[in-house]
């Protein structure tokens, strides 16, 4: 069996008003072991949050000093989207992973994504919402519903067989994201890189199972049916 050896994974977090919380999700972050000494470049986006999130990041990497943990702000809110190709350009690892703020994605997965890529299987890996036995919140039924119609017609354009092409976390060879030309700047992020990625010659592409502890909006959920309607767009312009 053919292994990849690799020295950093680089993880993107976009943050957007999460003040309160964002240290819980660095917390688990920079406490994660990786596997064959791998090791972690952690590079947040703070997407012109309006809360205190900055003071709550500045505090952190002032506690952890020795986290390799970078920093940017965006001067303007310009989206989700946006904040990760900031944390493209930034990562220096020799693949990528998407990891959002809020705790809804528990890092101590990690080892799930990364074992297609070590074992030499795989180039790209997301982690399935809908896949294995791992722990998943009841929530919404229009929303899962809305999902997998999205996943669904994605693939129509990709050919891929995707059971969850919303899902957050998506692992990356570098060098292949960061050949793409990637323009959403918000929640059209993920239906367009999944087109482009996929016309990749040769291009493997893997899913895993992962656990799901999703929010309520109450809770600070920030998707909505505006955002699934941008995804239909994103779905056709870019698989066409």
């Amino acid at each position: 069996m053919n292994t990849t050896a690799f020295t950093t994974l680089s993880i993107i977090i976009p943050v957007y008003n999460e003040g309160p919380t964002v240290h819980l999700i660095l917390d688990k972050v920079t406490a994660v072991q990786l596997p064959n000494g791998i090791q972690k470049e952690i590079i947040l986006v703070n997407d012109c949050s309006t809360d205190d999130t900055e003071t709550a990041i500045t505090r952190y990497q002032s506690a952890n000093p020795t986290a390799n943990l970078q920093y940017i702000a965006h001067h303007k809110n310009l989206g989700k989207g946006a904040a990760i190709h900031t944390g493209i350009d930034m990562a220096t690892g020799q693949f990528t992973l998407i990891q959002d703020a809020d705790l809804e994605y528990d890092p101590a997965e990690y080892h799930l994504l990364l074992q297609p890529v070590i074992t030499g299987f795989a180039d790209v890996v997301y982690g399935s919402r809908f896949m294995g036995g791992n722990p998943h919140r009841v929530l919404f039924f229009w929303h899962t519903i809305g999902n997998k119609f999205l996943t669904t017609l994605s693939n129509v354009f990709t050919n891929l067989n995707l059971t969850d092409m919303e899902t957050c976390y998506k692992l990356f060879n570098s060098s292949m994201l960061k050949s793409l030309s990637l323009k959403e700047k918000r929640f059209g992020f993920e239906p367009e890189v999944t087109a482009k990625i996929a016309k990749i010659k040769g291009i493997r592409i893997y899913e895993v199972g992962i656990s799901y502890y999703g929010r309520t909006y109450e809770e600070g959920k920030k998707i909505n049916w505006k955002d699934g309607f941008r995804a239909i767009y994103c779905i056709l312009r870019y698989g066409f």
